[in-house]
C-alpha cells in the first residue's frame, strides 16, 4: 500500500514534466505514423491509429514508464511483407485480405502477452550484437529501397505500359476463377461447357485492367519488385513529387542544425505540404483519412476460420518477437537515460495489450520507439501518463485535422521515409567491420544481405544458430586449451602442502577440467583422455572448474570412466559442483563407475588418500 502512495504521488509530481513530453513526443510520432501508415499498404490512416492505441494502452500496462510506442522502422518493414504476401492471395482485395491482416497483428499481441506471462523478456538480452546489428542495417536498406520508387513518383501499376504487359496474366486469371468457381458449384463438365465460354465473353475491359494492376503492384513489392521497376522509374521520373521529396529530406537534416527544440520531421511535414497546397500543385496525396473515432473491425472474429488464419502462426509469432526485440532495445535506452530498471516481461505484456487493440482499430503493429522515447524524456517525461498524452494529442488530431492530413503529399513521407531509413542503419557495426572477430563481421554481412533480399526473421533465425555454434566452439576450444594433464608430482608444489614421494608420479596423474563440459567439449575431452598412459593406477580428476554439464558431457565422461574401468584405473574427483554432482548421480555414473568414497571436496584430502591406498609398482 505505501508503495502504491509513492507511486502515485510520484506520478503526480511529474505532471507538467509529463504533460510537455507527452505532446512533444506526439508531434514527433505524427508524421512518422503517418509514413509507416503509407509504407504498410494499410494507408497513413492505419499507422495513425496503431500510434494512438498501441501508445495509449502500451504505456498504460507497459513496464518503461518512460517509453512512447507505435509504429517503428523494422515493425512496418515486416508488416508490410506480411500485407503484401496476405493481399496476393487474396487477389489483392483488400477487403477480403482485411480480416486475416488483422488477425495476424491480433494474434502477434496475443503472443507478446504470453512471452511476458512466460517471462520471456529477459532472455532477449542474450542476442549477440552482430545479429542486432546487421537486422537493423539491413531494416534501413530495405525502407531506402522500397522508397526509391515514390521518391521519382512513380507508381508501377498506373503505368499502360505494365499494364499491357499482364494483361495475358490478367485473363489467364480471371478465366481460372471461372473453371474453379464452376468446380466448386459442380457445372465443369463438357454437357455444360458453354457456360464456361458465355462466363468468360462476359469479362469486359476493366475487370481485366483491374487484375493486371494487382498483378503489376504484387510484380512491385518488396525490395525486389522496387529494384526491378527503378529504371523504368528513372526514366519516368515525376520531377515536382522528386523535388518535394528533396526539399523534405533537406529541412529534416538541415533543420536540426539550427535548432532541436521544435521536431524537424514535423517542420518538414508542415512547410512541404502546407506548401504544395498552397501552389495547388498536381502530386499524389495521401487521400482518405476517415474522419470521427476509428471504427471497430469485429469481423475479423465474426468470420474467423482456423485454416485461413493457419499458414500466418508462424509469421504472428516472428512478428511478436521482433516487436519484443524492438521494445526492449529501446527499453534499455530509456533506463540509462532515466537511471531507472524496467521491468522486461511486463512490458511485453503491455505491448500485446496495445498490439492487439490497435489490430481490432484497424491500426499497423508496432513497438516501442526509440526516437519518440528519447524526444519524451528529453522534454520532462518520466512516467507512463506521458506516454497516454502523447496518444491522446495523435486522436485529437485525427478528429480535428484529418482533412488536412489527407491531402499532404505522398512524396513528403517518401522523404521522411527516407531519413528513417538513414537514421535506423547501424553505423557503428559497419565501421567496426574491419575490426571486430572475423565470425562476428560475417554474422552481420550475413543478416545483413538475408534481411534485405530474403526474409527478416528467416535471417535474425539464422545468425542466432551461427552466432550460437561459433560461441560453443570457442567455449569448446577454451575448454580443451585449458584443460591439462599432468603427472601429480608436478602439480605439487602448486596444489598441496603435503609432500608425496616421488615413486608416486608413475602412478598418479592430474586430469583437470576447466569450463562447461557440454556437447561442444566432448570431442576435444576425449582427446585429452587418451593421453592417460596405461600404466596409471590412479586418475584425479580436477572438476572445481567445472560450472556445468550437459548429458552429452556427461555421456563423454561416462566412455572415459568405463574405459579407465577396464585398464583397472581407479578414478576420484577433487571440487565436484552440486550440478555435475546431481547430474552423475542421476545417471549412476555415481556410484556405479565413482564410488562416493573417491569424491573428494579439497586435493589435500585426496593426496592423504593416496598416500595409504595406493601401492608403488613403478
Amino acid at each position: 500500500m505505501n508503495n502504491q502512495k509513492k507511486e502515485n504521488t510520484g506520478f503526480l509530481a511529474n505532471l507538467k514534466g509529463d504533460l510537455f513530453g507527452g505532446l512533444t513526443a506526439g508531434i514527433v510520432a505524427l508524421p512518422l505514423a503517418l509514413a509507416f501508415g503509407e509504407q504498410s499498404g494499410l494507408g497513413a490512416a492505419a499507422g495513425l491509429f496503431g500510434a494512438i492505441f498501441i501508445g495509449f494502452f502500451a504505456s498504460l500496462f507497459g513496464g518503461t514508464p518512460s517509453q512512447i510506442s507505435g509504429p517503428t522502422a523494422p515493425m512496418t518493414a515486416v508488416s508490410m511483407l506480411i500485407i503484401a504476401g496476405i493481399l496476393q492471395s487474396n487477389e489483392g482485395n483488400l477487403e477480403t485480405a482485411l480480416p486475416s491482416i488483422l488477425m495476424v497483428f491480433f494474434l502477434a499481441g496475443i503472443f507478446q502477452i504470453i512471452f511476458g506471462i512466460i517471462k520471456l523478456g529477459g532472455l532477449i538480452k542474450y542476442i549477440p550484437y552482430p545479429v542486432i546489428s546487421g537486422f537493423m542495417t539491413g531494416i534501413g536498406v530495405i525502407i531506402l529501397i522500397t522508397q526509391l520508387l515514390p521518391l521519382f513518383g512513380y507508381v508501377p501499376a498506373d503505368d499502360n505500359i505494365n499494364l499491357q504487359k499482364f494483361r495475358p496474366q490478367a485473363e489467364e486469371v480471371l478465366l481460372d476463377n471461372i473453371l474453379q468457381d464452376e468446380a466448386d458449384e459442380g457445372l465443369l463438365v463438357l454437357e455444360d461447357f458453354k457456360e464456361t465460354v458465355k462466363r468468360a465473353a462476359d469479362i469486359t475491359d476493366a475487370e481485366i485492367m483491374l487484375e493486371a494492376k494487382t498483378l503489376v503492384k504484387n510484380d512491385a513489392s518488396g525490395v525486389i519488385g522496387a529494384l526491378r521497376y527503378t529504371p523504368t522509374a528513372i526514366k519516368n521520373i515525376k520531377w515536382m513529387e522528386f523535388v518535394l521529396a528533396l526539399i523534405t529530406i533537406f529541412i529534416i537534416f538541415g533543420f536540426k542544425r539550427i535548432t532541436k527544440a521544435i521536431p524537424s520531421t514535423l517542420v518538414a511535414l508542415l512547410a512541404v505540404s502546407i506548401g504544395a497546397i498552397a501552389l495547388s500543385l498536381e502530386v499524389k496525396q495521401i487521400g482518405t483519412i476517415p474522419s470521427g473515432f476509428p471504427k471497430m473491425y469485429f469481423n475479423m472474429f465474426t468470420g474467423f476460420s482456423f485454416s485461413v488464419i493457419q499458414p500466418y502462426i508462424f509469421t504472428a509469432i516472428s512478428l511478436a518477437l521482433l516487436g519484443a526485440i524492438d521494445s526492449l532495445l529501446t527499453s534499455v535506452v530509456a533506463d540509462n537515460m532515466t537511471k531507472t530498471k524496467h521491468n522486461s516481461d511486463r512490458e511485453l505484456i503491455g505491448q500485446g495489450i496495445g498490439n492487439s487493440i490497435a489490430s481490432i482499430f484497424g491500426g499497423i503493429p508496432g513497438a516501442g520507439a526509440t526516437i519518440r522515447t528519447v524526444v519524451n524524456i528529453d522534454s520532462g517525461g518520466k512516467t507512463k501518463l506521458s506516454g497516454m498524452i502523447a496518444a491522446g494529442l495523435l486522436l485529437v488530431i485525427l478528429l480535428i485535422l484529418g482533412p488536412f492530413a489527407a491531402q499532404i503529399p505522398k512524396a513528403v513521407l517518401a522523404g521522411i521515409l527516407i531519413t528513417v531509413g538513414i537514421g535506423v542503419m547501424d553505423y557503428k557495426g559497419l565501421r567496426a567491420l574491419t575490426t571486430m572477430p572475423r565470425t562476428d563481421a560475417v554474422v552481420l554481412i550475413l543478416v545483413l544481405v538475408l534481411t534485405v533480399f530474403w526474409d527478416l526473421i528467416f535471417a535474425v533465425a539464422i545468425g542466432l544458430v551461427i552466432s550460437s555454434l561459433m560461441f560453443m566452439k570457442k567455449m569448446a576450444d577454451i575448454t580443451g586449451e585449458e584443460s591439462t594433464l599432468v603427472p601429480l608430482i608436478l602439480d605439487l608444489e602448486e596444489t598441496s602442502s603435503e609432500v608425496l614421494p616421488s615413486e608416486f608420479k608413475e602412478e598418479v596423474f592430474i586430469k583437470e577440467i576447466t569450463g562447461p563440459l557440454f556437447f561442444g567439449a566432448t570431442s576435444e575431452f576425449q582427446k585429452l583422455a587418451l593421453q592417460i598412459p596405461n600404466r596409471a593406477s590412479i586418475i584425479i580428476l580436477k572438476m572445481d572448474n567445472v560450472p556445468y554439464m550437459d548429458k552429452s558431457g556427461l555421456l563423454a565422461l561416462e566412455g572415459v570412466l568405463k574405459n579407465l574401468a577396464i585398464k583397472k584405473i581407479k578414478t576420484i574427483t577433487v571440487g565436484l559442483k552440486p550440478q555435475p554432482l546431481f547430474l552423475m548421480e542421476s545417471f549412476d555414473v555415481i556410484p556405479s563407475l565413482i564410488p562416493k568414497d573417491l569424491i573428494f571436496e579439497d586435493y589435500e584430502a585426496a593426496i592423504s588418500w593416496i598416500k595409504k591406498n595406493v601401492e608403488d609398482k613403478y
